[in-house]
């Protein structure tokens, strides 16, 4: 076994695999940008080498800078965990000629599956079903189009190097076809270095189950499948094992396929086989088909750990050690049901847009396992992707793990950053989904209602005053004391551009009487520490940060105030819709517009890359182009200007 090992990633994959290297005592090297200096990950290895600048180019895809880490530091092996350079076959080359052990799959293993289209031809000789399709090396617009006609719409575009749904389009007709085909192969050409891309029939009611291979280069197992269908812009949100309504018949079939794919280039390691299921007849075993092999650990590894016992991490270590597989295909069985679900810095509303910022608070109940790269107090960067956690539950029966997962949801409570926790507890008390009823159309068909915020009750809003008025501490005797005025104090919150003045009325150190701006009060006596408000103790709890009140309602929702500063609103008074601002730090990389152009609500100004995806900006009005503000190329900040429209003329 390996006496150190050097961790090739960062976040929270690179704080997974030092949790299992700790429990082995295995030592780890870990490797960070000048952006992951006090990185969660930094501080939990046993030694931290520099490797370069922020952007991946710089540091974490740097692959003769981390070989150098590994040798200078006496490491033995690398684990590049998932992402950067895990599925680069030329990486793992220069590992082995270093000296190095590669812990994963060999280069061979990942070219043949690292392009889909020469992978499919690979699965078809091995007789493992595939998508109906054009995975050809014509690369003419003039042709693909063709395909695609031939294929029949709807097609998915995808990258032949793709993963995570970057450089990936659906398109319903013809007539989208050439602005599609062009934006799939700019994410691709960006993200990946290849802008080639295949074209596969869209699936109407499509489930995405994969199924975890493990090889030791002769032979391989699964470990069962899992339900990846719950789905926003092909990435992945809460994922599932086993999958709901797997059969017997089925999941026999799936698994003699995926390890079919396995063996067939002497895969050696941790690897998922992909499937594209039929979901519109319930599952059938003429009704999935191979998308893809990702030879890495996946993101949604832990699910198929909670049901099967198995640590993969160690797996992976003890099979690159030399060591034959830990187990046979008889000797592994699914206990119970697991879900995962992703916690990512995004505003959903605004369409799943990145989000920055520094988490002034984070906090995880017990009784669920939580994977996290941060820590309170981290900033989430522009440089990578915008992960928080994932929050993990295990139970006997699918609805007991479903329980778990919604009641973590509820309890875990960050400030600092949009995130998606309140769309997350939504899906997981979705009644479709409950049933078992998933696909990955089912967040888009629901979005309104799963983004829908519940009603703000008095209560939170009295709380999140007293809050703000700082009289939400510990009890002390001055507490609600003034020298010379009245006991009285109006404190103005806002919420969504309101302002909400809620005058505090202090009757002793321990009672507050609020009232409310639309009428009304709300009477409040502080009890064992809390509150009790109009004589009931409601489950809320608030947090005040910068500028802004937290109030968390467990299972009822949570609620955000600003905290308005008077000096600030001559300026924002005159930043309106005249203005297009960038949402978010990121590359902006291309402008469609010129001064004087009329535009309409809704037309194309500019693309925004940024957090590896490309976001799209688009005219909030009709009116006319005044002044491009911002160039193709440059590097901008979240709310940058980057195109000012003429002011409207009253008629």
């Amino acid at each position: 076994m390996f006496r150190k090992i050097l961790i090739a990633n960062r976040g929270e994959i690179a704080c997974r695999v030092i949790a299992t290297c700790r429990r082995m005592g295995i030592s780890t090297v870990a490797v960070f940008s000048e952006a992951d200096r006090a990185a969660r990950h930094v501080a939990l290895a046993d030694q931290a080498v520099p490797v370069g600048g922020p952007a991946p180019a710089d540091s974490y895809l740097r692959g003769d800078r981390l070989i150098e880490a590994a040798l200078a530091t006496g490491a033995g092996a690398i684990h590049p965990g998932y992402g950067f350079l895990s599925e680069n076959p030329d990486f793992v080359e220069a590992v082995t000629a270093a000296g190095l052990v590669f812990i994963g799959p060999s280069a061979a293993a990942i070219r043949a599956m690292g392009l889909k289209d020469a992978a499919k031809a690979l699965m078809a000789e091995a007789g493992v079903p595939v998508v109906p399709g054009y995975h050809g090396d014509n690369q003419d617009a003039e042709h693909l189009a063709g395909a695609a006609e031939a294929v029949g719409y709807p097609v998915l575009i995808k990258a032949v190097a793709g993963g995570g749904g970057k450089g990936m389009r659906r398109v319903e007709a013809a007539r989208d076809f050439p602005e599609a085909l062009a934006s799939a192969r700019r994410e691709a050409e960006g993200a990946f270095g290849n802008p080639a891309v295949l074209i596969e029939k869209y699936i109407d009611t499509p489930r995405h189950i994969e199924v975890q291979v493990f090889g030791d280069g002769q032979r391989a197992v699964h470990l069962f499948e899992r339900d990846c269908s719950l789905q926003r812009r092909h990435q992945k949100v809460i994922e599932e094992a086993p999958a709901p309504g797997m059969t017997g018949e089925m999941r026999a079939a799936m698994g003699q396929a995926a390890v079919r794919a396995a063996e067939a280039i002497g895969y050696a390691g941790a690897g998922t086989v992909e499937f594209i299921v039929d979901g519109s007849d319930g599952l059938r075993p003429d009704r999935f088909w191979f998308m893809e092999m990702n030879t890495r650990l996946q993101v949604e590894h832990p699910v198929t750990e909670a049901i099967t016992g198995v640590d993969l991490v160690e797996w992976q270590l003890r099979v690159a050690a030399g060591e034959p597989l830990p187990a046979r295909q008889q000797d592994l069985a699914i206990r119970g049901h697991a879900f995962e679900a992703r916690l990512y810095a995004e505003d959903v509303p605004a369409g799943f847009l990145p989000a920055t910022g520094r988490l002034d608070r984070l906090a995880f109940p017990d009784g669920a396992r939580i994977d996290t790269g941060v820590r309170p107090g981290d900033a989430i960067s522009p440089w990578y992707d915008p992960m928080i956690a994932k929050i993990i539950t295990h139970g006997p029966t699918r609805a007991a793990a479903l329980s778990q997962l919604a009641a973590a949801l509820d309890r875990t409570e960050v400030t600092g950053s949009t995130t998606n926790l309140a769309f997350l507890a939504a899906l997981a008390r979705h009644p479709g989904f409950a049933a078992g009823q998933v696909d990955t159309g089912l967040i888009a068909r629901d979005l309104p209602a799963l983004v829908a915020e519940p009603a703000c009750p008095p209560q939170a809003l009295a709380l999140a005053a007293i809050a703000a008025a700082g009289l939400d501490g510990p009890p002390a005797p001055q507490r609600g004391f003034t020298l010379w005025a009245p006991l009285r104090r109006t404190v103005v919150l806002a919420r969504d551009g309101a302002a909400l003045p809620v005058t505090l009325a202090c009757e002793g150190p321990d009672r507050v009487v609020a009232d409310l701006p639309e009428g009304g009060a709300v009477a409040a006596e502080r009890v064992d520490g809390g509150w009790r408000l109009d004589g009931r103790r409601p489950d809320l709890t608030a947090h005040v940060d910068v500028g802004r009140v937290t109030v968390f309602g467990g299972g009822a929702g949570t609620w955000r105030f600003d905290l308005p500063d008077p000096l600030d609103r001559a300026a924002a008074a005159g930043r309106g819709a005249d203005v297009v601002l960038s949402p978010m730090p990121g590359l902006l990389k291309a402008v469609f517009v010129t001064a004087g152009q009329a535009v309409a609500q809704g037309d194309r100004l500019a693309i925004l890359e940024a957090m590896k995806m490309e976001h799209t900006l688009t005219a909030g009005r009709d009116g006319e182009v005044a002044e491009i503000l911002a160039a193709a190329g440059d590097q901008v900040e979240a709310g940058a200007a980057l195109v000012r429209l003429a002011p409207e003329v009253s008629p």
